[in-house]
């Protein structure tokens, strides 16, 4: 049997699910309590250590898992995609 997708399918899938983990891991560690209010004009619900380069580490592997649960879900056939090719083709 087949993957029923390609690989160009498959990677957009993977952007996909990056973006949406991203934007589930980027709050995880944020905590206001212990900041002081800015006096130097900087934005006040900005954090001090943003970590991005460890969130995006940590993103990329966790979207890799969630990635490779749907494709296996694709392959088995518990979440179909439609068909999209033209008819007669």
């Amino acid at each position: 049997m087949d993957m029923p997708i390609g690989p160009i399918t498959m990677l957009a899938i993977y952007i996909v699910c990056w973006w949406v983990v991203l934007f589930a891991i980027l709050p995880l560690g944020m905590n206001q309590a212990d900041q002081e209010r800015p006096t130097d004009g900087g934005q006040w619900g900005a954090p001090v250590q943003p970590q991005l380069k460890r969130k995006f580490l940590t993103t990329s592997w966790v979207a890799l898992i969630v990635w490779l649960v749907v494709m296996a879900l694709v392959y088995i056939g518990w979440m179909p995609l439609p068909d999209l090719s033209p008819p007669g083709g």
